[in-house]
Parts: C-alpha cells; structure tokens; sequence
C-alpha cells in the first residue's frame, strides 16, 4: 500500500543486514529480497539499491576481526570488499534474472552540479536498459566518509538525484521510537512524521552496529533531505525476510512524508546539501531583503565562517545565528571578507577587477 503509487524506489541497505554478529553472510535474507525486488519490478518500478557493507565483507574475506581499523587500511579492505559485495549480489539476483550494475559515489559526487547531472543520467539510462543501479560508498577513496559517515545520508542524496518517489532505510529496528527500544522497554514506535518541529521533539536516538557507522541521527538527517526533496522515507527492520514485502502487509515501520515541494531542480539541489562549505551572517536589513525575494548583497554581511570558493554552497544566518536560508555564492571566502558591509558600487574597486554586484543571486538561493 505505501509504495503503489511509487514509481522509483530506492532502497537502502545497512552492513548488518548482509553480516550477522557471527561474521556470516546472511544468503537467506538475500535471496528473499531478491524475490522482493523481482515482484517490484513486475509491477513497473524503477529500483535503486544503495549497499553498505563493502568493509564487512572485506573484513571477512582478510579475516579481520578488529573494526577500529585506521583509514588507509579501510580504503584497502573496502577494494577488496567491493568486489566481494558485487558477487554476492550477482550470484543472487541472477536467480532472479534480476540485471543489476555498479556506481561508486561519495557525499562530494552529489554535491558538485556538474557531477550530479552526470549521475542522474547514467540512472535513467540504466533504468531504460532494466538496470538495477547498485550504488556503494566508494569507501576506496572517501575519508570522512569512513570516519564518521553512513549510506543514510548517501541514499538520501541518491533518491533526490534520481527523483524517486520513496526511499527505504532498512535497518535492525521497526523505525523510529520515542525512546532506544533496545534500551528501553516502553518506547513507543512513531508510524507517520509529518511535521519535523512537532512530530521529533526530543527525540535524540543515537545506535552503532558492529560495521556499521550510522545511528538514528543520520536517518533523521537523510529524511529532511528526503523531505525537501519531495521524496517519502520508510525507516523499517529489514533483518526479516522478505523485508520490502513485510513493509506493504504489516505497515509496521516509520513513514516520514515529504511536503509537496515546487522547487526546481537547481534549487533541490541547493537545499539538500549535505555539506555547505561556510556561513555569513547577515543583518535584520538583508534578512528583511531576502524575504521580499530579493538577491543578498555584500552591505548585508556582517561576518564570514569557513574557507570556500566561488560557487561552493553556504549557509546564511540571521543576527541570533538561526540558519534562514542556503546557496551557491559568487563569491570565495576571501573576496566577501575584504567586501562584506560596503556597496555594490565598491566592490570593483575593492578587489581590483570587474565581478557580479550579488554575493548570492537569488536565483541560487533557497530559505528554509
């Protein structure tokens, strides 16, 4: 029922969903929801998976039995665990006569543009060949991602990308509770979040499997993505089998609904940054100019945090250091230091040359 009118779905699988606590592959769970994908995709939907679990399985195959494992030799483990990963997948979907592919992409492929668009399309050109895109953290390559980072955030990003419908997060819990259920025994599973202020106050759940590193914080976060996105997210327990087919017939996870968002693709794009790369704080003057739709200009800016370059997204803050609104600036760092406060008339004799009198158009711009 939840996903009849999805037309693309991208689904989200955690490390221990694929490892159980013995170090063992979990090829019966796989195998069902192998059958679960092949009865989605007889019913016409687009399916993406997002998989972690390429440092479990090369852990495995090493026979590393120590997770704190420092970076580098991470990156090695996740090469060798990546091939181990697509096997796997392989060797089970083809049962299915399920074709599935491989992407490897960090946080910063979805940030830059240029390099999101590429991405979108090499989906919709795998969705038109009956590709199922199996997307993985290129944990090779990415520091900060095996540091403290998870493929919650990553699926969000991959769902905004893709314009899918819903995005499902299966996990080793039912969804989001009012309390740590595996602390706690009255906490009460949340099944709808409509209104993030409301619905979440005081909910601060933090949870680590053995590989994985992502707790219920960053599902939290990969929903707001979701949310501004126009996508709905599902948090539910995935270590039954038949996982996607459990969500349909008990309805038992947590469904957050996305509001109906009229940004365009540029601005989406814009607002679900996952990383801005610095902030300004602007005085009640320009704060009352962008409300009226109106582009923010260097007289407004009152201080400048974090290095960034020309077109890197920012954060923009009011007076009391409340986030008002996001976008990609015109100018670095730098130049908006030597000409934040003074007229738009000056800034060409400020920094010597001819550049753009908005620091942040408004077309660039999304409040929140």
């Amino acid at each position: 029922m939840l996903l009849r009118n999805s037309k693309i779905i991208v689904i989200k699988i955690g490390s221990s969903l694929l490892v159980d606590n013995n170090r063992r592959i979990r090829k019966k769970w796989l195998l069902s929801f192998a059958k679960d994908i092949k009865k989605l995709k007889l019913k016409n939907k687009k399916i993406v998976i997002v998989s972690s679990g390429a440092i479990a399985l090369g852990c495995k195959k090493m026979n590393y039995k120590n997770t704190n494992i420092k970076l580098d030799k991470s990156q090695a483990i996740a090469s060798v665990g990546q091939i181990e990963l697509m096997n796997l997948f392989s060797q089970t979907f083809s049962k299915f006569k399920l074709n599935i592919s491989q992407i490897l992409l960090t946080l910063e492929d979805t940030e830059e543009r240029r390099r999101s668009i590429n991405a979108k399309r090499t989906f919709e050109n795998l969705f038109h060949l009956n590709y199922i895109p199996i997307v993985n953290e290129n944990d090779t390559i990415a520091t900060s991602e095996i540091k403290y980072g998870d493929n919650d955030r990553l699926a969000s990003r991959v769902a905004q990308i893709t314009n899918a419908d819903t995005l499902i997060l299966l996990s080793d819990v039912d969804g989001l509770f009012t309390k740590n259920p595996k602390i706690y025994n009255d906490a009460k599973l949340i099944k709808e979040v409509k209104n993030f202020n409301k619905d979440l106050e005081n909910i601060n759940i933090k949870g680590m499997t053995k590989f994985g590193k992502g707790g219920m914080n960053t599902k939290i976060e990969a929903a707001k993505i979701c949310n501004l996105a126009g996508c709905n997210m599902i948090i539910s327990n995935g270590l039954y089998l038949n996982p996607i087919n459990k969500i349909e017939k008990d309805n038992n996870c947590t469904l957050f609904v996305s509001k109906v968002s009229k940004l365009h693709a540029r601005k989406k794009w814009i607002i679900s940054s996952v990383f801005p790369k610095g902030e300004l704080i602007i005085d009640d003057g320009a704060r009352k100019a962008l409300i009226n739709g109106k582009s923010l200009l260097a007289a407004g800016i009152k201080k400048v945090s974090g290095k960034f370059n020309k077109g890197d997204h920012i954060k923009i803050l009011d007076t009391k250091r409340k986030e008002f609104a996001r976008g990609l600036s015109s100018f670095s760092s730098e130049e908006i230091i030597k000409i934040m406060g003074c007229q738009s008339n000056e800034i060409e004799k400020i920094l010597g040359y001819v550049s753009k009198s908005e620091v942040i158009h408004k077309d660039d711009m999304v409040r929140i």
